[in-house]
């Protein structure tokens, strides 16, 4: 894990994916969203999508890298930094490092698929052709409020 704190912008930057994953879960989907950013501002944001989709692949990161792609006419991001509410699964995590994601900012740590830091750490796997720079626990609290409401509710 990166030792840098978050920026004001990564702070930002995560309170428009938590706005952004509370619309997710009020369409009925799990409240996961991301946001891809560069310099200049926002690339591209995602949002979990594979109810409305039926597509077990769209999830947030992945919508977000898909829209970036399209913007940019390019698959490779190594300008850009990704906040997103839930730390990546090893699909998603995979997704970011082929994609030579520079840097991703995480917000809730996931016990049971987390692939940044909690069971894997796929971003910063030095056997693989890139790395991701990787600031895990951003708003930590308030990403992981959204997903236990969501399923507090459906119980």
């Amino acid at each position: 894990m990166s030792e840098l704190p978050p920026t004001q912008r990564d702070l930002d930057m995560m309170r428009h994916a938590i706005a952004l994953a509370k619309e997710t879960g009020e369409s009925g989907e799990v409240p996961v969203a991301a946001v891809l950013y560069d310099d200049t501002g926002i690339v591209a944001t995602g949002s979990n999508r594979r109810e409305m989709d039926s597509d077990p692949t769209a999830h947030a990161e992945i919508v977000a890298l898909r829209e970036a792609g399209h913007v940019r006419k390019s698959w490779r991001f190594n300008d850009c930094t990704m906040a997103v509410t839930l730390e990546p699964c090893p699909m998603c995590a995979g997704a970011l490092v082929n994609a030579r994601l520079g840097r991703l900012v995480f917000g809730a740590w996931d016990e049971k698929a987390g692939a940044c830091e909690t069971l894997y750490v796929i971003t910063e796997d030095e056997r693989l052709n890139h790395t991701v720079e990787t600031c895990g626990g951003v708003m930590e609290k308030e990403c992981a409020g959204l997903l236990s409401d969501f399923f507090k509710a459906r119980r």
